[in-house]
């Protein structure tokens, strides 16, 4: 079989969300920075996100990840999350699953026991840090970029449940954190329909009743995600990220987890050197660190460091051919569920 032009991709997951690599084959994003890449893919053409992350190449449950020259002379690769609605500027399981990708198929070389590897985001500079054995990635430090809470204990007005409070937060996407208790719900696998459909309507209606633009990344200007959380009777936060057109995040959450950690550091429940563990819907856990503190936009800022793991676990190349029926991809509600219309 001839394959003119392809597309060749490590499959990777983080805690079992899936966060596949795009190593070759991509055209060149306009942009003399990844922001203006992602914006460019979000407001020109997002033809590759399509085809990348639509059937018949894809299911409702993943993320790709676009690898590209980094634009700064100080990172070793630069990164965009492709997503079914859009293109985003941070994720910190896309950001695991990259540095493991890039370690273990040699395209960093993986020095042990400590390998440092610095991404090139659209939200700016990510430090990892890969604990290496073997020739393998066994666990990934993300020094992420600076998380902030932006409105605390805020009310929204909701037809299913009255008034509903949330936190609002940036932890390189913008969240909006529920305690789940507010929504009659729990986090638990039995409740993977009928949280995201709950996630879906609570970021519609933020959408009409909250507005957010992140002080110095232009673009940045919507809330990504709904996050619901409870506490443990461990002290760890358990949590799910919900995802348009309604899904939930298989992992903790690296950003949401560092969103969480600001809500938690504005209210002075955490100080710097403190850890906060985070477990997803099916049991995987992150470690939330507060590093350290700054200012951003006249906004108090933690630095959060998360660390979680990451799996390499297979190979892929998709053919590039103008005989495909399907170039730009489609979507079915039968397993991407009502919400399917967000994408088309």
């Amino acid at each position: 079989m001839r394959f003119e032009r392809s597309l060749d991709l490590l499959l990777v997951h983080c805690q079992g969300e899936l966060g596949h690599v795009l190593v070759s084959g991509a055209p060149e994003i306009p942009g003399a920075t990844m922001l203006e890449k992602m914006n460019y893919i979000n407001t020109v053409d997002d033809s590759l996100r399509r085809f990348i992350t639509f059937e018949p190449r894809a299911n409702v449950a993943m993320s790709v990840n676009l690898l590209i020259a980094p634009t700064r002379k100080d990172a070793d690769a630069g990164f965009i999350v492709l997503q079914a609605d859009r293109a985003h500027p941070m994720s910190g399981s896309n950001c695991i699953c990259v540095v493991t990708g890039l370690l273990e198929s040699g395209r960093v070389p993986i020095q042990e026991p400590e390998t440092t590897v610095r991404l090139d985001t659209p939200a700016g500079l990510i430090v990892a840090r890969a604990q290496c054995e073997n020739g393998r990635c066994v666990a990934v430090s993300l020094d992420n970029v600076p998380s902030f809470a932006e409105l605390l204990d805020h009310e929204i007005d909701t037809a299913p449940w009255g008034a509903i409070k949330v936190d609002v937060a940036f932890g390189g996407v913008y969240y909006a954190l529920v305690d789940v208790s507010q929504i009659g719900l729990t986090i638990e696998p039995g409740n993977a329909r009928e949280l995201p459909e709950a996630g879906i309507e609570l970021k519609r209606l933020l959408a009409e009743q909250v507005r957010v633009k992140h002080p110095t990344l232009p673009g940045v200007d919507e809330i990504a995600y709904v996050m619901f959380r409870d506490k443990e009777p461990d002290g760890a936060v358990r949590t799910c990220t919900t995802l348009q057109p309604g899904r939930v995040d298989r992992s903790p959450c690296g950003t949401g987890s560092s969103a969480n950690l600001a809500t938690l550091f504005a209210r002075g429940l955490v100080a710097v050197g403190d850890v906060r563990t985070s477990r997803s819907i099916i049991g995987g856990e992150f470690h939330a660190e507060a590093i350290g503190e700054t200012e951003i936009g006249g906004r108090k800022a933690v630095l959060p460091r998360i660390t979680g793991r990451g799996y390499v676990y297979g190979r892929s190349q998709l053919r590039l051919s103008e005989n495909d029926p399907f170039m730009t991809g489609f979507v079915l509600s039968d397993t991407w569920g009502p919400q399917v219309g967000l994408l088309t």
